[in-house]
């Protein structure tokens, strides 16, 4: 009887993008489907380092029930993990649908961080007084932080959760035991809309600012040299902006992807040198990068989409995500290992 293939270890890099990470979702669940892919490590911010933690309590609930057996713990902890992200974005559609069929309630009682959106004289502390957050509640219930941490690592994959911090401007890494609720919510706080999240008596906002997602925490820090990138922000404009709405939204996304594209370009220029024969491989990492981008489908809904949580917006956006997987995977899935194809 012939042996079971082995999984492939690649590490994954999750873009933050509101309920544009639904796209992600679709991808991650067609790179569990069947087991065929380990992820040694994830790196995520805002909505990537939400999907990263759900599919780490995956992972962890795995492995809490299968201790002993690896192969029949990765096949568990494939399906829990999958299991899991249905969960957290069907409880992310249902609170969507909820706050859409009660139109007269949905900025004044359920969602009035949106406030600032509409007088943006006001700020989080006037607008949202009480922090509101209802995806604060969402992870909180439906994970076990203390199992992610317990087995981050090992049994399952190893976090990096990137925020900015307000004081010094620099991305802070949360990682190991940091993860929590609170770290995640860090790195998914916009300033116009949330209040800064304190943690040890730092004051972080949105990771996208400083690294959306970061890439150097998995050279550094995890074996995998393969990275691919989950890409949910366009990097490139078809068209002039022309209304102060289109001007803005390019704003931010050029300010959201400035880091990613530096160190893009820095592991390209070491990889370049490694080729040369002018560096030690022994020494420096060879990373190979790849990429599933949705970036260029998802600018088609605009920025405001980002904030829209009903449960058919959300499923169209994971169907995309799935078969842009499978897409990637059908030209691709033999260079894991081989070569990298971000450049292509």
């Amino acid at each position: 009887m012939a042996q079971p293939q082995k999984p492939q270890t690649i590490n994954l890099a999750l873009q933050g993008g509101g309920a544009h990470g639904a796209f992600t979702w679709g991808v991650l669940d067609a790179l569990l489907e069947g087991g065929a892919y380990q992820f040694d490590g994830i790196s995520g911010t805002s909505a990537g380092a939400m999907n990263a933690v759900v599919l780490a309590h995956g992972f962890a609930q795995a492995a809490e029930r299968e201790p002993d057996d690896a192969q029949a713990r990765h096949r568990l902890g494939c399906e829990l993990a999958r299991e899991a992200l249905r969960t957290f974005w069907e409880a992310v559609g249902t609170l969507g649908v909820f706050l859409t069929a009660n139109p007269s309630n949905f900025a004044s009682q359920w969602m009035p961080w949106l406030k600032p959106l509409l007088a943006p004289a006001l700020s989080p502390a006037q607008s949202n007084p009480m922090d509101i957050n209802p995806l604060r509640s969402i992870l909180r219930r439906q994970l076990d932080f203390e199992a992610i941490n317990r087995h981050s690592g090992h049994a399952a994959p190893r976090l990096f959760v990137c925020a900015t911090n307000v004081r010094t401007g620099r991305s802070k890494i949360f990682s190991d035991d940091e993860i929590s609720a609170e770290s995640v919510m860090a790195s998914a706080c916009l300033p116009q809309i949330f209040h800064a999240v304190e943690i040890d008596g730092e004051h972080y906002w949105d990771g996208g600012f400083s690294g959306n997602p970061a890439i150097y925490p998995l050279i550094y820090r995890t074996r995998a040299n393969d990275v691919l990138l989950v890409q949910i922000n366009p990097i490139e404009l078809d068209h002039l902006p022309q209304s102060m709405a289109e001007i803005q939204e390019r704003i931010n996304e050029v300010t959201f992807n400035a880091s990613l594209l530096a160190e893009l370009r820095a592991i390209e220029f070491v990889r370049r040198l490694i080729d040369e024969g002018r560096l030690d491989m022994r020494r420096y990492k060879y990373v190979r990068m790849h990429r599933v981008d949705g970036g260029a489908y998802l600018k088609t809904f605009g920025s405001d989409s980002k904030l829209r949580t009903d449960m058919g917006f959300l499923l169209n956006l994971f169907e995309r995500g799935r078969d842009s997987a499978k897409r990637w995977l059908a030209v691709h899935q033999g260079d894991i290992g081989v070569r990298s194809t971000l450049e292509e």
